[in-house]
């Protein structure tokens, strides 16, 4: 069968054409005489609810600026770029002056919601179609567990973000519904993250046999996570425990090897957000909307140009780590190399590839995010628009750090010293490195190792946020206290739907 990745095109279009639909005002007009497919005669049959599906997995893609947003707005990395205009929406982020007039924060926020009003719809004809028919087939209920998965993992989003925001999940929004909408409190939020997830972990299987499908460990991971997030350490110790105690997933040897080609979706993964350059599609007018990984680019080292045999493509240098980052690593550390490029370093270890590069004009700290460089024979097409890399979304050592966690906070300091040194035996190969400290020393190196673990990931601003720490670590930097905790509710969205706005924005 098909990889997910390969597949999402043709769902991307199914929904393209039940959102495309129009009518006339005349009666005699017949919407078949301008389409195909319209939504009066979809969903008649297995094929059209897979494909459809399929299509609420797209808008995943669309977020990958999450990723940049999560690090840049931290101290693990800068803005970076050609100047202080270049990506002028990151930038602001960088420096603690966004405004509710973002072009990042909008493009999140309508690709959450794409994501949500997709899983809506499907949800709102779980029982019967359009035309009052029930079509029932073997594998419907895991089905609608993917869905209901996915728009779990898009209320997340929104709600890291942005705190409270507006909540429906009975059926696809109009545009008319857009006036009626109201801010829901994050705690009703989250109660329905919570009641999406325990429906699909109810529903979902623990393999799926195409890559990149939500599985019932993905579904308990993601639970393990929002209830860590709401500080319920108990539920998030006895979720994620499902994930661990199966042995279904292992940590490799070669932490490098994650982030390779042949490492997607290998024996650490949990959860990957599937792309592609098998259609070379691009859009410079929405670049994130395509099938390929729009972050890889903006990671890559400027003008960078070697031999034949040297690895890397040239890119934007955007979303450059620290050196602060650097120096969190201890000698001996294998993840160092991993997550920070030192693009110097690597030019003078490697006289025979010729290497020539561009010293990033803005932010400059001379290093680059090694995770996710881009490398050559990985794009197609528009090439700084196509690259193939997944994200690893959410990989057994996050699982087992969040255990690590949740265990320290629940009094099961054994086990917490357990699954954090799990981590660190595979970070040094070896034990000598072992964490023997307890309560809140435990709780303070287990929070230092998911930096140094998941650094360029996505997760450091959010954890900074989600224990406190944000002031003391990002104060310096320009966070502001009470402010910047959230970003600002699109303004568009608040002069649309009369939204209310994030404090002091």
């Amino acid at each position: 069968m098909n990889n997910i990745k390969n597949i999402i095109a043709s769902g991307l279009l199914v929904v393209a054409m039940l959102t495309a639909s129009s009518c006339k005002k005349w009666v005699e007009y017949n919407p078949h005489d301008d389409f195909a497919i319209t939504e009066q005669d979809y969903l008649k049959s297995e094929a059209d609810y897979r494909a459809v599906a399929v299509g609420v997995y797209t808008p995943l893609q669309w977020l990958n600026q999450a990723v940049a947003v999560g690090e840049i707005v931290s101290d693990n990395a800068v803005s970076g770029g050609e100047s202080a205009s270049d990506v002028l929406s990151l930038q602001q982020i960088d420096d603690y002056t966004h405004y509710p007039i973002n072009s990042t924060m909008s493009d999140l926020w309508q690709a959450a919601y794409e994501g949500v009003n997709r899983a809506n719809y499907l949800h709102q004809y779980k029982t019967q179609n359009l035309a009052g028919q029930t079509i029932d087939f073997a594998g419907k209920d895991a089905l609608y567990g993917e869905v209901y998965f996915l728009r779990a993992y898009y209320y997340f989003t929104l709600v890291k973000f942005f705190g409270d925001v507006p909540l429906f999940v009975d059926r696809r929004l109009t545009v008319v519904d857009t006036k009626t909408l109201q801010r829901s409190p994050a705690a009703d939020v989250y109660a329905q993250i919570e009641t999406d997830l325990l429906a699909a972990i109810s529903a979902l299987p623990t393999t799926q046999t195409d890559q990149g499908r939500a599985t019932k460990y993905a579904a308990q991971a993601l639970l393990g996570k929002v209830y860590l997030y709401q500080n319920k350490y108990a539920e998030a110790a006895a979720m994620l425990e499902n994930v661990i105690s199966p042995n279904a997933f292992s940590l490799v040897s070669d932490f490098q090897s994650i982030f390779l080609q042949s490492g997607e979706n290998g024996p650490e993964s949990v959860f990957e957000i599937q792309y592609s350059n098998g259609q070379g599609t691009y859009d410079w007018a929405h670049p994130t909307r395509g099938q390929g990984n729009f972050m890889v680019q903006m990671c890559g080292v400027r003008g960078l140009s070697g031999s034949a045999n040297m690895p890397y493509n040239s890119g934007w240098s955007i979303d450059l780590p620290t050196q602060d980052l650097a120096d969190a690593y201890e000698a001996g550390d294998q993840r160092k190399d991993a997550t920070v490029f030192d693009v110097e370093a690597y030019k003078n270890n490697n006289p025979g590839l010729a290497v020539a590069y561009l010293v990033a004009p803005y932010k400059n700290t001379g290093y680059y995010n090694a995770k996710y460089l881009p490398r050559k024979g990985e794009t197609s097409g528009q090439v700084e628009l196509n690259y193939l890399n997944n994200f690893r979304t959410i990989r057994y050592a996050d699982v087992l750090l969040m255990a690590a966690e949740a265990n320290n906070k629940s009094g099961n300091d054994a086990k917490a010293q357990d699954y954090l040194n799990q981590v660190r035996r595979r970070a040094f190969n070896d034990n000598a490195h072992d964490i023997t400290s307890t309560g809140t020393s435990l709780y303070n190196a287990i929070l230092n190792e998911r930096r140094l673990e998941l650094a360029m990931e996505g997760d450091r601003f959010f954890d900074l946020v989600r224990t406190g720490r944000a002031t003391s670590v990002l104060g310096p930097l320009g966070f502001v206290t009470g402010k910047n905790e959230l970003f600002p509710i699109p303004q568009g969205e608040v002069d649309g739907s009369n939204l209310t706005q994030n404090p002091n924005y």
